[in-house]
């Protein structure tokens, strides 16, 4: 596969073959080596970028972020925009954990309050958050319950008494989405949902109590209210068993309807119906509907957290405020500029989070001049980031954001490289908490099993579709 180099940090994969548009990879030269190298078809992530490229009303590019590793279907880091007459939704776009995304929490606290009871802390958390395989929360609902969630987002878990009505105003989309439809999302799927909401879940979601190490953007950090030494929760989810139990459902419809309207399929999970279809539209109508759930769920797991932090610290709710809730899988449709051209597309962001620029009526007015804050997770061992959307990356990417460290290795070799009990006792020497439901999982998330962050947002800023605002570091972690 040919790859040309456009800048230190913007390679491309020129037209060739079905692809329709050319491949745009984000990334250093230490990052694309190992894509560039891997052999064979299976799980490539180059490979898929020049599939997405290939699918029908795709516009300007298929893209991959700093953070790009194969996924299903869309590598993860992958953003594409497809034009409305005449593209194509896509079921690898969007992926199995549906708005998975990252809420942070802003607390008056200073590091040294935590580091002097961060064993306590790490216990209550533990015990107040429900995580881990199957985990249930508090919430028992059923099918009519499970339908509200679905239109109402985090306004179903306000109006059960859990969170604060400002955090709406710092949640994407103001925590609901328009044109969910409950009746697209099948009764198995809300069925595994019924006890659910408000659970953390298992794999790479945790909850993380954290500090603000550096700043490097002041009036970005004025603007959000992060000062160094402050400290920091961040609670990274999605919507759990009924997100994967849509995107399993519409894995065969979709197949389906990629027979139908005879559009080639390169990869299992990459099957898509245009949008304007029934098959487009019904899937479109449960994905919303899944973002909603999503953004209930970490309104909940919001509140859980005042609820064993204010009474440990003396605080009152309001005092944890919620600086921005984002989702990086997701798929909607936005205004931007195409050849010059303001249009509407529908954007798939696969393990990219939205990262819009300054001057989008989308941003809460205090993030209006600054755009609003996206959040790069680390791993447990290691530094996290807030970045920040920029003019160029809303021209380059859709106003489009990496969203992790992406993975180095699969979860599958992380096992069998690591035992979870040495990780945690290496992250306690290192003067960070885990608190784990299994071993096996703490595994998986072995700092090694990712890429470095630093050189992900490195690149990241160096393209210039970010820019960074503050570092924060791990003092706590919870996981599934």
């Amino acid at each position: 596969m040919e790859v040309r180099k456009v800048s230190d940090y913007e390679w491309e994969i020129p037209k060739s073959g079905d692809m329709l548009v050319p491949g745009r990879i984000y990334a250093s030269e230490a990052i694309l080596k190992p894509l560039i190298e891997h052999k064979g078809h299976e799980w490539n992530a180059l490979e898929q970028v020049r599939n997405v490229a290939s699918l029908p009303g795709i516009v300007k590019a298929a893209i991959a972020m700093p953070d790009v590793h194969p996924g299903y279907g869309f590598p993860i880091g992958g953003v594409g925009a497809f034009a409305p007459d005449e593209g194509v939704v896509a079921m690898g776009g969007v992926g199995f954990d549906i708005n998975c995304g990252v809420r942070v929490l802003v607390t008056p606290l200073h590091r040294d309050d935590i580091e002097a009871r961060k064993e306590e802390v790490a216990d209550k958390l533990f015990r107040h958050i429900p995580a881990g395989l199957g985990s249930e929360g508090e919430l028992r609902l059923g099918v009519e319950g499970i339908d509200e969630v679905l239109r109402k987002g985090a306004y179903f878990a306000l109006e059960r008494g859990y969170g604060l009505p400002e955090d709406l105003e710092y949640t994407e989309e103001g925590g609901r989405m328009e044109g969910a439809d409950p009746a697209a999302v099948s009764l198995k799927a809300k069925q595994r949902q019924f006890k659910q909401v408000g659970t953390l879940g298992s794999g790479n979601h945790y909850l993380e109590v954290q500090y603000v190490e550096e700043i490097y953007d002041d009036k970005a950090a004025a603007a959000y209210g992060i000062e160094p030494g402050q400290v920091l929760i961040a609670i990274h989810c999605g919507s759990r068993a009924l997100g994967h139990q849509i995107g399993q459902d519409y894995l065969v419809d979709l197949e389906k309807a990629s027979r139908k309207y005879g559009i080639p399929i390169r990869e299992r999970e990459l099957v898509c119906a245009p949008i304007k279809s029934p098959e487009g539209q019904r899937y479109l109508s449960a994905v919303f509907a899944g973002i909603n759930c999503a953004f209930a769920n970490r309104q909940v797991l919001a509140h859980l957290v005042r609820e064993v932090l204010c009474p440990l610290f003396g605080l009152k709710p309001s005092d944890i405020r919620t600086l921005y809730d984002v989702g990086h899988n997701n798929v909607k449709f936005e205004r931007h500029r195409v050849n010059g051209e303001e249009k509407e597309v529908l954007v798939h962001r696969k393990g990219s989070t939205r990262a819009f620029g300054p001057g989008r009526p989308e941003n809460p007015p205090k993030y209006r001049e600054v755009g609003h804050p996206i959040f790069v997770g680390g791993t447990m061992g290691t530094s996290s980031y807030i970045l920040r959307g920029t003019e160029i990356g809303m021209q380059k990417v859709f106003g489009s954001g990496v969203h992790g460290a992406g993975r180095a290795m699969s979860r599958a070799q992380a096992k069998r490289k690591w035992r979870g009990e040495k990780i945690i006792q290496d992250l306690r020497g290192k003067g960070i908490v885990v608190r784990a439901h299994s071993y096996a999982g703490a595994a998986e998330e072995a700092p090694l099993a990712y890429k470095d962050v630093d050189l992900v947002v490195k690149a990241a800023v160096g393209a210039k579709l970010n820019a960074v605002v503050a570092k924060v570091r791990p003092l706590v972690c919870i996981k599934g």
